[in-house]
């Protein structure tokens, strides 16, 4: 009896020696594996060709495909996502009325199942996209259902290999298919598995009793903590207390991320559990599940999948073994380019990092949170876009109209609602209607850009923060550079007899920023009468914004924009075209600036998944990647400034031998592979910039007084 324990103590000091020489904090000390759950599922239909043809070619060497095994009528093993047919193929369309009724784990339950089809009959059947939420633009490209046998063959060495999940033995045992014998045929087939895991501990002995499948690992996958685990008749939350239990019929565990990261009611994360650890004491290896980049996952990570990732294998404390996610590219990413990468590391790239309204996917934009996160995150420039109040006094606040990012309707002030065409279409409460002191007393509101997906940011801090002057912008900016963004200058000189250029100026001076070996200072604004007024402020760069969607700019155009800005900013349609959120092609927009020595800075990159072509994998890491790498772009605007500086210093920019996901998406790639009856309506051309879309008459002079309302509403 004392002869296992003593191997099994044997093999845990060396697995730790490993760990501390590699770095890892895995079982063995070697890298976690990534697995892709039925292929690359996050964006081609689970379980297709497409599906894990594009996983091998994105991240190969290191990935395990991953295989939900379901037997069909006649024995033959196939890969599919679920136990009912119909929710990821158009079986339904295919054999109309011939739903059945079963019991699947002492549930009823009714739907089209593959023990009633022979593998031939479901010859017809075509796989689609099983979640609602994901584009369905593949589904008519008649993606078969695959044998196990065939997705076997597409494992090559280097890769990690074939991974079979086996969910419902019971239910093909009851309706007379052995899944330990379709097992057995593989084996004799020389058909090799990596991995199998299963939540029966039963049917995992005796998946370890078989010969043929003594090199396979055998892995518990732990369901939600209530449901019973058939074999003990006890929740899976219990058996988890219990490991030295499951070291007896596998080698290690399978569990969703909340039995690692448990999240509260509202999303916010909980301090990790000790369960890696105490597994690893055990000698059993973790892997986690429900990684997607498509759903909201908690708001300490802030919309970024990478990051959630990077929580699981580099926090300082543990690392799991490897990592399940319908988007197997992300994990790829974390473990082989981040690592280690911290604020303070080296930057690979000199690409400059801007904010949005300071950190303002974290917290109300322009407050002093969002600046300091914004700072602490390591942007580059931290932008102010100057407003100015009734009595005079800039201060930075995202929009013109007060209704937008603070509570001011609902408050006495919501009496000064005025239109003003000069300024927007519809109504609104504006600046310079209250003086600053009124200003203050308003509470900011965190925006909302992708509320209609019920995408919400970091709902606790919705509130926070308050907002500050544009003097006290500068001294809390000190250290970065800063941006000041100035808009409807022409109005508030001609109607409003304020000027906020003026205002600008004495605010920098003051501050010392005109001085030698101050830092950065950028002058943003759509209008060439703004940036004239700087002209002879040599020691400010002045940023010409484009405000429409373009794909080229004439020579004139460009040559006059030199005459007034140091460099452009573009909105990011005017880089990569698209149609339908897929990527049509790449314009000729920052090539031809640049050719006149014009730096240019692309906005807005947010890390919300439906802020990105599909094409990007829903991660905003292949996004930047693709404008920073692919077109050399020289500055990211974005709202998660934490994201994006983390990107420009992680490793494999510098290898010389770019891995496939550090590569540049190929723009127009996959919308070619789009079946022709998704028939998407061609986009209109974007136009190009001409000179007259850039003249304008020199800014008017401060004059007068106004009255302080509009039009009445």
């Amino acid at each position: 009896m004392a002869l296992p324990h003593l191997l099994l103590l044997l093999s845990l000091h060396c697995s730790l020696f490993v760990a501390l020489v590699s770095g890892w904090k895995t079982l063995q000390g070697s890298p976690p594996v990534v697995i892709a759950r039925g292929g690359f599922s996050g964006l081609f239909p689970d379980s297709s060709l497409l599906s894990y043809n594009l996983a091998l070619k994105t991240i190969s060497p290191n990935v395990t495909l991953w295989c939900d095994l379901q037997l069909t009528k006649d024995g033959v093993g196939i890969c599919f996502p679920d136990i009912k047919l119909d929710n990821a193929t158009d079986i339904i369309a295919v054999y109309p009325d011939k739903a059945k009724d079963y019991l699947i784990n002492k549930v009823p339950t009714r739907g089209w199942f593959s023990v009633d089809y022979s593998f031939n009959e479901l010859a017809n059947v075509s796989l689609v996209q099983g979640v609602f939420s994901r584009t369905p633009s593949f589904d008519g490209r008649k993606s078969h259902i695959l044998r196990v046998e065939n997705v076997a063959k597409l494992v090559k060495s280097p890769s990690t290999g074939l991974w079979l999940n086996v969910q419902h033995d019971r239910f093909y045992k009851h309706h007379n298919l052995s899944v330990e014998k379709f097992l057995h045929s593989l084996s004799t087939k020389q058909v090799s598995i990596s991995y199998i895991s299963s939540p029966n501990a039963d049917f995992l002995r005796r998946v370890r009793s078989n010969s043929g499948l003594k090199k396979t690992v055998t892995i518990f996958r732990f369901l939600e903590l209530h449901e019973i685990e058939p074999t003990t008749n006890k929740t899976y939350g219990a058996l988890l207390k219990n490991l030295e239990f499951i070291r007896t019929f596998a080698s290690g565990i399978l569990v969703p991320k909340g039995y690692i990261w448990p999240v509260d009611s509202e999303l916010y994360l909980h301090k990790h559990t000790s369960l890696v650890s105490d597994a690893h004491k055990q000698g059993l290896k973790v892997f986690v599940s429900d990684i997607v980049n498509d759903v909201t996952f908690s708001y300490n990570f802030s919309y970024d999948p990478l990051a959630e990732c990077l929580s699981f294998i580099d926090n300082g404390d543990f690392s799991v073994d490897g990592i399940l996610s319908d988007f197997p590219v992300t994990p790829s990413v974390a473990i082989n380019c981040f690592p280690g990468v911290r604020r303070n590391s080296k930057k690979q790239v000199d690409t400059l990092i801007i904010s949005k309204y300071g950190a303002s996917g974290d917290y109300p934009a322009c407050t002093d949170l969002a600046y300091k996160k914004a700072k602490s995150d390591g942007a580059d420039v931290i932008d102010c876009p100057v407003q100015i109040s009734k009595d005079g006094i800039p201060f930075c606040l995202s929009s013109i109209d007060l209704s937008t990012t603070t509570n001011v309707a609902q408050t006495k002030f919501r009496t000064r609602k005025t239109i003003i065409p000069e300024i927007q279409k519809g109504s609104g409460i504006y600046t310079f209607s209250l003086t600053w002191n009124e200003i203050k007393t308003l509470t900011p509101s965190i925006l909302k850009p992708y509320e209609k997906y019920l995408l919400f940011r970091n709902p606790k801090f919705k509130n926070q923060g308050k907002f500050i002057t544009l003097s006290e912008f500068l001294s809390l900016a000190k250290g970065s550079g800063v941006l000041i963004n100035i808009e409807n200058a022409a109005y508030l000189a001609s109607k409003r007899g304020l000027s906020v250029t003026k205002a600008v100026l004495k605010a920098l001076q003051k501050a010392g920023y005109d001085k030698p070996r101050s830092p950065k200072v950028m002058i943003q604004s759509t209008h060439s009468s703004v940036l004239k007024v700087f002209k002879d402020k040599s020691k400010y760069e002045r940023v010409y914004k484009v405000d429409e969607n373009i794909h080229d700019a004439d020579d004139k155009a460009i040559e006059d924009i030199k005459t007034f800005a140091d460099s452009v900013v573009v909105k990011k349609a005017s880089v990569f075209t698209q149609n339908a959120a897929f990527l049509v092609n790449s314009t000729t927009t920052v090539a031809r600036f640049h050719s006149f020595k014009l730096p240019v800075y692309v906005e807005t990159f947010s890390n919300e998944f439906v802020s990105q072509a599909w094409d990007y994998y829903s991660d905003a890491f292949f996004e930047i990647n693709s404008f920073v790498i692919g077109v050399k772009v020289n500055g990211i605007i974005t709202d998660f400034p934490k994201t994006a500086a983390r990107y420009t210093r992680n490793r494999c920019l510098k290898h010389g031998k770019k891995a496939p996901y550090v590569n540049p998406i190929e723009p127009g790639k996959l919308l070619r592979q789009i079946s022709k009856s998704s028939h998407l309506t061609p986009s209109p051309p974007l136009p190009v910039l001409h000179d007259s879309n850039v003249t304008e008459p020199h800014l008017p002079s401060v004059s007068g007084t106004f009255p302080i309302f509009g039009a009445a509403r």
